[in-house]
């Protein structure tokens, strides 16, 4: 259930966890997730007045928005109950890291297409720091413009290839293919994968 008003928070059992229910703050674009919070009804009343999630410390027993101090707040795009109605899903877009360590996500479980992108961006920045040429062969095609713009049109013809043989197992690959090698022209023009992932939803609205 997507909980969009205050009032439909009376649907959520906050008896069950002693006045509390668990929130999981999850990239919207992404999909990580990106910290675990527990939340009363008075944080959530908050976050869904002033769109910032909040939630309820336990230790501090007290209101609290995330970021307050660090100003790595997270926007609350949308919020959504589970089927016993005693844990919730926030979908956010995080301003700068989350955990308090510095990391992006408190937990070490990206998920695939996160971790692929995060792999192509540490080799832009190996490529970007100059000196000795950065090896591998994403390296390569980020320090060759023809050959990466020349392997989407190849991956990209033998998917066309491979859909009409209706190959199922060749189509996966080449998508896989197709999809790698744009993630990569991509990030050199400056685009990463949320960004795409934005573009989407944003169509989908």
């Amino acid at each position: 259930m997507r909980i969009d008003s205050t009032t439909q928070l009376e649907n959520l059992d906050f008896e069950k966890g002693g006045g509390l229910v668990p929130v999981v703050a999850q990239h919207v674009d992404s999909g990580q997730v990106r910290m675990l919070g527990y939340a009363d009804r008075a944080a959530l009343e908050e976050s869904l007045r002033t769109g910032l999630l909040h939630f309820y410390s336990r230790s501090r027993a007290a209101l609290w928005k995330k970021g307050e101090t660090s100003g790595n707040t997270l926007r609350l795009v949308s919020l959504h109950a589970d089927c016993d109605g005693d844990a919730l899903v926030a979908l956010v877009e995080p301003a700068g890291p989350t955990c308090h360590t510095g990391a992006e996500s408190c937990f070490d479980a990206s998920p695939f297409l996160a971790q692929l992108a995060a792999v192509i961006d540490a080799r832009a920045d190996a490529v970007a720091r100059g000196g000795e040429p950065a090896s591998g062969y994403t390296a390569k095609l980020l320090q060759d413009r023809n050959l990466r713009l020349k392997k989407i049109t190849e991956e990209a013809g033998e998917l066309v290839l491979a859909c009409a043989d209706d190959d199922a197992t060749a189509v996966a690959a080449e998508a896989a293919d197709v999809l790698y090698h744009s993630l990569v022209a991509c990030r050199a023009a400056g685009v990463d994968l949320d960004d795409i992932v934005r573009t989407l939803r944003t169509r989908h609205r």
